[in-house]
């Protein structure tokens, strides 16, 4: 049953209660964007960002919250280490059939870039028409690693499990699912890179250059690894989350690429 497209509300997808928030369009009458959350976001931290995008794009906008994050329902913890990879395969394929997906794109941040790359580069789901990838991880690295580290000293010492529960039900549940797995030794040897080389869509792929959780190796490994086309913008002044430190910058870059596609493809319509 297709959740409705309302402004806010709840569908069950990998057997949890999730969160989502709708602007724009309903995907019946416009293409809709899916926005994909870092591993510490969710449909509130967003801010005001889906609703800018929707009015600069025209299309409609959907965001939601997985679980353990936001208002959804606690995530089984404790994550299996290669969880990007259920959601993808899993949980947002019974996202997009609940909201009567027709066509658009995949707009992740960090984990959910990862994610919409696994689902993009594994799934042959012709709806999805391109990606666009925001501070994306394939690969693990020291310096990453170690700013998660300190986020797990702040989080036992400092405020940041307060600041988190302003807008996680269970803070604790929300950042343990996310900072326990990528501490976990085995997850050194993390690597998804491979969904890059099955990737037969547009691509763009945003990132800050003072990005404190990856350097510029794992959007360089888009570029030179698919064989579709991949447009790449990086970004001054800009730390892991572009959408807050370049707002206008990254909500421009997004309109524009997704009206180049739109002329794109109505023109091979057009041509047929």
């Amino acid at each position: 049953m297709n959740a409705s497209w309302t402004p806010n509300g709840t569908l069950t997808a990998g057997s949890k209660s999730l969160e989502y928030a709708c602007y724009g369009p309903a995907p019946r009458d416009a293409p809709t964007l899916v926005l994909l959350h870092e591993g510490l976001g969710c449909v509130a931290l967003w801010r005001d960002f889906p609703a800018v995008l929707a009015k600069a794009t025209g299309m409609g906008v959907f965001v939601y919250s997985r679980a353990g994050y936001g208002q959804s329902d606690r995530a089984d913890l404790p994550r299996p280490l290669d969880y990007m990879t259920r959601e993808a395969m899993e949980v947002l394929p019974e996202v997009l059939d609940a909201i009567g997906f027709e066509r658009g794109n995949l707009i992740g941040h960090s984990d959910g870039a990862t994610i919409a790359a696994i689902y993009a580069g594994s799934v042959p789901d012709y709806r999805v028409r391109s990606i666009v990838l925001t501070a994306p991880h394939f690969f693990t690295e020291e310096m990453g690693l170690a700013e998660i580290a300190k986020a797990k000293a702040e989080f036992e010492t400092g405020d940041l499990k307060e600041r988190l529960g302003k807008y996680h039900r269970d803070p604790e549940n929300a950042f343990r699912g996310w900072n326990d797995a990528w501490l976990h030794p085995d997850f050194k040897d993390w690597n998804v890179g491979d969904v890059i080389d099955h990737l037969r869509i547009p691509t763009l792929a945003i990132q800050g250059k003072d990005d404190q959780y990856g350097t510029l190796a794992q959007i360089e490994e888009v570029e030179t690894r698919a064989y579709s086309p991949v447009d790449m913008l990086i970004l001054d002044n800009c730390k892991h989350a572009p959408f807050v430190d370049q707002k206008d910058v990254v909500v421009a870059a997004i309109a524009e690429y997704c009206a180049r596609l739109e002329r794109i493809e109505s023109a091979k319509v057009v041509g047929l």
